[in-house]
């Protein structure tokens, strides 16, 4: 018997030793980190409160860069000193802690038209500079649970921003996996607004701007129901969130990005008449979060337009005639362009920049026999986010297994 027994509670006793002799699976070294924003319509301002409370982790010292002239009354609780434009807080060790600050909202852009406002009906604002970039010194491999709450002046009803809300519908979740600090960013909209919403496949759609402004809310979201799907197949996973925010004057009269959020003037039109889209472009920079290195500007807007045309040709919103047309548009606006390189691409450079992305398209499908496209290419660079012709290069020489002619071109010397 005692035979018998040995060959099968071998197994069971190696697999005992093993799970005794490997390392206990490492606790979560979380800590909460709860943002309250007031906005203030009277004084223009929003009175901003962060507050960490120490779990299995802690956040040390946060240095956030906060100038002078946009952030005032900075005060709270532990060690706070500012350095000209630089705050630097250490937290009560060991217990919750809070700082305090005021956030001028108004922001007007050079050439006019505000990307910031406040008035005493509606804000429109970026997350990122209510709450401004810090650098955090940490628990080694702690990780923040992050909630965003808003206190609304009275007779404001909605508030909408590119996270979803929490289970209990008063907060929001913000969450950011490229870092262990999750701090709110992108666009949001509050006041006596008025909102569409829809869910398309994985994303949920949001449109809001303020009542009254003419915005074409449904009909932007029916424009998402043909072009989200067409986004997630040349890019992959699409963000479970998009907020589309519009309104009209003050505000400037164009289109810009931000994480998860776009803002888009409302007399913008969806497609324009030479056949692009600012509205399809803006939301390439939201997706890819591509952005040019040095020199390499016409990288992010060269995509950027040239998706602006192609993904409305593949959801059927440009006919193929159109679309070509589009394109010869493009060709005769950068026709006179010599050269990419700057970290500022617009108008005829990035017509030319969309010209040379076509052409290097067409390369990778006819030396992969139809398999691949820039679509792949795209999607290989999305997690570098910062992008350099070296990279573009890399990445198309390993798609189609040689350089490629097409970005072998004076444009790029």
């Amino acid at each position: 018997m005692k035979s018998r027994l040995v060959p099968l509670l071998a197994p069971v006793l190696a697999w005992l030793l093993l799970a005794l002799s490997a390392p206990a699976a490492a606790a979560r070294l979380d800590y909460d980190v709860d943002y309250t924003v007031q906005f203030l319509p009277a004084s223009g301002e929003a009175a901003v409160t962060i507050r960490i409370t120490p779990g299995e982790g802690s956040a040390r010292r946060l240095r956030l860069q906060m100038p002078e002239a946009r952030y005032s009354q900075v005060r709270g609780d532990g060690d706070i000193r500012r350095d000209g434009d630089t705050v630097t807080w250490v937290p009560v060790p060991g217990q919750a802690s809070r700082l305090r600050y005021r956030y001028r909202i108004d922001h007007e852009r050079r050439g006019g038209g505000f990307d910031a406002r406040i008035t005493e009906d509606w804000v429109i604002v970026r997350g990122d500079d209510l709450v401004p970039r810090a650098v955090v010194l940490a628990t080694k491999g702690a990780d923040s649970r992050a909630r965003l709450r808003f206190i609304l002046p009275k007779g404001w009803t909605t508030v909408d921003t590119p996270f979803v809300r929490s289970r209990d519908k008063k907060s929001f979740v913000v969450t950011n996996p490229e870092r262990n600090f999750d701090r709110p960013t992108g666009w949001i909209v509050a006041g006596v607004i008025g909102a569409r919403r829809e869910d398309i496949e994985a994303t949920h759609v949001s449109v809001a701007g303020p009542k009254g402004d003419e915005i074409r809310r449904n009909d932007m979201l029916a424009f998402f129901n043909a072009l989200v799907p067409e986004f997630g197949r040349a890019f992959g996973e699409m963000p479970p969130k998009l907020l589309i925010v519009s309104a009209g004057d003050p505000m400037w009269r164009g289109g810009l990005s931000g994480p998860r959020s776009l803002f888009l003037h409302a007399d913008r039109p969806m497609i324009s008449e030479n056949g692009s889209s600012t509205l399809t472009h803006e939301l390439t920079h939201v997706i890819t979060r591509i952005r040019g290195a040095e020199d390499d500007d016409w990288i992010a807007e060269g995509l950027a337009e040239f998706y602006s045309i192609e993904l409305l040709r593949r959801a059927g919103l440009l006919s193929e005639a159109r679309a070509d047309k589009a394109q010869d548009w493009m060709a005769n606006h950068g026709r006179n362009v010599t050269t990419l390189s700057s970290n500022r691409s617009h108008g005829p450079r990035t017509a030319r920049a969309v010209q040379l992305l076509r052409a290097l398209d067409q390369e990778i499908r006819q030396a992969t026999a139809g398999k691949r496209s820039l679509d792949d290419v795209v999607q290989a660079l999305i997690p570098l986010r910062e992008v350099s012709r070296e990279d573009l290069r890399e990445q198309v020489g390993t798609l189609i297994g040689r350089p490629s002619k097409t970005l072998a071109t004076p444009l790029l010397d």
